[in-house]
C-alpha cells in the first residue's frame, strides 16, 4: 500500500489531495496546527492525522524522519520553508509544492499582486518569467511571490524528484478564502441585484482542488522535477461563475452594470486583462482533469451552504465579506435608480 504525508492537509488542497489517494488506496497520514479542523470523514475512511505545527522543525522531522511514496506540503512559503524538508527528502520517492500563478510577471514585471495588473500576451506557461527569488513577509503582497520562488528554487535545486505546482484562485470544499461566497450568499439571500463590473467578463483562471489533487496523483506515480501549472479545462468568466453558482441553487439574477469608480460590482476574479494558465505540459504527463468548473465547484457550494446553516461565522473573515458583500451600497444604488428626478 503506497502512503503519503500531506503538510496542511485541512484545508481544501489537502482535503481533496487525501480523499482522492484514500479512493485509490493509499495510507494517508494528514498534518495540521490544532486539531479543530480535522475533516470527519477523511478519518472514517483511515487517515491519521497528525496535530503539529508545520514551522515547528522538530515536530516536522519527526513526522517525515520515516519516509513515504509521497510528501505534499500546502504550507511551503518560504526558503527556510522549504529548506526544513531538505534533509528528509531521500526518504520519499516524490514530493509536490504547492505554488501559485502569483510568481508570473508580465513584459513590464507586473504579477496579480502589484498596484498595476499583469497583462499576458496569451496562456501562461511555465517557461514565463517570475519575480525574483527573495525574503521578507510572504504574507504581503510583494513578498509572497519572492518568497514562493525562492522556496520553488530550493527545492528544484535539491536534485530530489519534486515537482511544484503554480494553481490559481482555487476552488473546494474548505477554500480559504471562499472566493464563491461573494455569489452564494447573495443566492441564499435571494438576492435578485447583482452589480458586475465590465459585464463580468474579467477571467481570472480557476483551479479546483479536485483537479489539482488529480495533478498531485499523476506527480506521484511519475516522480521527478518540474513545475506545473494546475487549472480547470475551462476558464469561467466573472459572470459565468455567478450564473453557475445562481443555476446550483436554483437562483437567477438581476444583471447591474457598476462602474469602476462606484466601489460596487467587485468580484475576487477582477482583472484588467485575462488571465489563463496554459495546462499542456500537465496533460503531457498524463494527467486528466476531474472536471470543467461548473462540475467541480458544486462541492464547494454544498459546503457552504451547510456551514451557511451550522456556523456562517466560519466561512470568510469579516474584511473578505464586507469588500465584496456591502448590501447597503447595493441597495441605496437601486433606490437612486429607480427614485423621481426633478
Amino acid at each position: 500500500m503506497p502512503k503519503v504525508v500531506i503538510l496542511g492537509g485541512t484545508g481544501s488542497i489537502g482535503r481533496a489531495v487525501a480523499r482522492r489517494l484514500l479512493a485509490a488506496g493509499w495510507e494517508t497520514a494528514v498534518a495540521a496546527r490544532g486539531c479543530s479542523g480535522r475533516p470527519a470523514d477523511l478519518l472514517r475512511e483511515g487517515a491519521r492525522f497528525h496535530a503539529l505545527d508545520r514551522f515547528d522543525e522538530a515536530a516536522l522531522g519527526g513526522l517525515l524522519a520515516p519516509g513515504a511514496d509521497l510528501l505534499v506540503d500546502c504550507l511551503c512559503f518560504t526558503a527556510d520553508h522549504a529548506a526544513s524538508l531538505l534533509p528528509h527528502l531521500d526518504g520519499f520517492a516524490a514530493t509536490v509544492m504547492l505554488s501559485s500563478k502569483a510568481v508570473y510577471v508580465d513584459a513590464a514585471g507586473n504579477h496579480v499582486n502589484s498596484p498595476v495588473k499583469p497583462r499576458f500576451s496569451g496562456p501562461v506557461t511555465e517557461e514565463q518569467p517570475t519575480v525574483a527569488p527573495g525574503g521578507g513577509d510572504y504574507d504581503s503582497a510583494e513578498g509572497y511571490g519572492a518568497n514562493k520562488v525562492a522556496a520553488e528554487r530550493t527545492l528544484l535545486d535539491s536534485g530530489h524528484p519534486v515537482t511544484v505546482v503554480r494553481a490559481s484562485k482555487v476552488h473546494g470544499e474548505g477554500a480559504s478564502p471562499p472566493r464563491e461566497w461573494v455569489f452564494a450568499k447573495r443566492a441564499l439571500d435571494r438576492r435578485r441585484a447583482l452589480f458586475l463590473r465590465r459585464g463580468g467578463a474579467s477571467v481570472d483562471h480557476t483551479t479546483a482542488a479536485a483537479n489539482l489533487a488529480a495533478l498531485v496523483q499523476r506527480a506521484a506515480e511519475v516522480p521527478g522535477r518540474r513545475i506545473l501549472n494546475s487549472a480547470d479545462p475551462d476558464a469561467p468568466n466573472v459572470l459565468e461563475i455567478a450564473q453557475t453558482v445562481a443555476a446550483h441553487f436554483g437562483h437567477a439574477w438581476r444583471i447591474h452594470p457598476a462602474e469602476e469608480d462606484s466601489g460596487l460590482g467587485r468580484t475576487p476574479w477582477d482583472t484588467d486583462a485575462p488571465i489563463v494558465l496554459d495546462t499542456s505540459a500537465a496533460g503531457r504527463l498524463g494527467y486528466e482533469p476531474v472536471g470543467r468548473y461548473a462540475e467541480t465547484v458544486r462541492e464547494e457550494l454544498d459546503w457552504l451552504a451547510r456551514t451557511a446553516q451550522s456556523a456562517p461565522e466560519t466561512i470568510a473573515d469579516a474584511a473578505f465579506t464586507a469588500r465584496y458583500l456591502d448590501y447597503r451600497a447595493e441597495d441605496a444604488a437601486l433606490a437612486a435608480a429607480v427614485r423621481p428626478r426633478g
